[in-house]
């Protein structure tokens, strides 16, 4: 069976790791097409060195822009792709412009999709994110649910019979790389300052945070006053809005460091005194590494990790600061997201539902 990946953001590099080795294991043919949504190479090129993952088959270099332009370009490009390569089943994964440009596409040329992280809900319409997930559901001919919970939302949306509980595949990278990094003793990239009684490991890049100059104001406000450090892996879109709207972000607490490569970014994880952040896939990396995450946004998809306690969500300065100095969370044994073999099981429920229609 032919299968094609479309990835475009760091989040799906990580996803598309363990989805390469399982499809060439069971032995199919794995087509790599990188959209090139996220352009930096400390966003891009340094996690398949990373994680292993074979290089792109095509690439489409769409870069920066607003979501209409880069749902656009990776349109206007993906019919030729899908034309030369004819894959039996397109594979995108989570809520990019990159999954709904790619599901798109395939629809109207009459290629099977199938969503890997599919079923996951904000119920925040505002979040661009939220409308991608939810019509790339829609249009899939194969839901890959990564929960319990994410199977519930497909069912209420009369989705049951295209869906399917595989797990979620950051789980099975992750503990890889936990593993790995913990065997040979990663260096961590952030134990060089000056922190005595610890850090903080943040991230923020969505909209919401940083388009509104008052509201990036607010957060980096709420992370300088932090009563440790706050090491902030500063996105370049994060940096470039915050020269724009004149906010230093080297203030009080915060220090600026650039993104991470990915087994770096779990060894700094590992070392912090907690995570904050507004991404959705370092939510959930936090919980399965145990370390408490403070989530600068209103609504998660990671219900789990609130219901369990490793998660807070926080907007305020007040809020933020309660957030980070909250006492430790409960252990749990709880794996809401699977038990690391999440995308052998996603290529067999491909090759089931999908090949056998090729």
């Amino acid at each position: 069976m032919k299968i094609m990946s479309v990835v475009g953001a760091r989040p799906q590099f990580v996803k598309l790791a363990p989805i390469a080795a399982a499809a060439t294991e069971a032995g199919h043919e794995h087509i790599i097409v990188h959209t090139g949504q996220h352009y930096d190479p400390m966003l891009s090129d340094v996690f398949f060195r990373d994680l292993g993952i074979p290089e792109p088959d095509a690439h489409l270099g769409v870069g920066s822009g607003s979501h209409g332009v880069q749902t656009g370009a990776i349109l206007a490009q993906m019919d030729e792709v899908l034309e030369r390569f004819t894959p039996d089943c397109v594979l995108v994964y989570g809520d990019t412009n990159s999954t709904l440009a790619a599901a798109v596409s395939a629809v109207k040329l009459h290629y099977p999709v199938a969503h890997l992280e599919a079923g996951l809900r904000s119920f925040n319409r505002a979040m661009p994110e939220e409308h991608n997930r939810v019509l790339t559901d829609h249009a899939a001919d194969l839901c890959l649910a990564p929960t319990e919970v994410a199977m519930g939302h497909l069912a209420n949306e009369g989705l049951a019979d295209t869906s399917v509980l595989v797990g979620d595949v950051m789980t099975d990278v992750l503990f890889q790389v936990r593993d790995a990094v913990q065997a040979d003793g990663t260096a961590n990239p952030v134990a060089d300052i000056d922190a005595p009684n610890g850090y903080y490991l943040a991230t923020i890049h969505r909209a919401e945070n940083t388009d509104d100059p008052e509201r990036l104001r607010e957060v980096v406000a709420a992370l300088a006053a932090a009563d440790r450090p706050v090491v902030l892996l500063a996105h370049p879109r994060v940096r470039a809005k915050a020269e724009e709207h004149g906010i230093s972000l080297t203030t009080g607490s915060l220090i600026v460091r650039d993104p991470l490569a990915y087994p770096q970014l779990i060894a700094a994880a590992l070392g912090s005194s907690g995570v904050v952040t507004d991404s959705g896939g370092l939510q959930k990396e936090a919980f399965l590494l145990r370390v408490p995450c403070t989530t600068v946004r209103f609504q998660t998809e990671w219900v789990e990790t609130i219901e369990l306690g490793w998660n807070v969500l926080a907007n305020t300065t007040d809020e933020i600061t309660a957030a980070l100095t909250r006492p430790a969370p409960a252990a749990t044994d709880a794996a809401p997201y699977g038990d690391g073999f999440a995308a052998a099981r996603a290529i067999t429920e491909i090759a089931t539902r999908i090949g056998t229609r090729s």
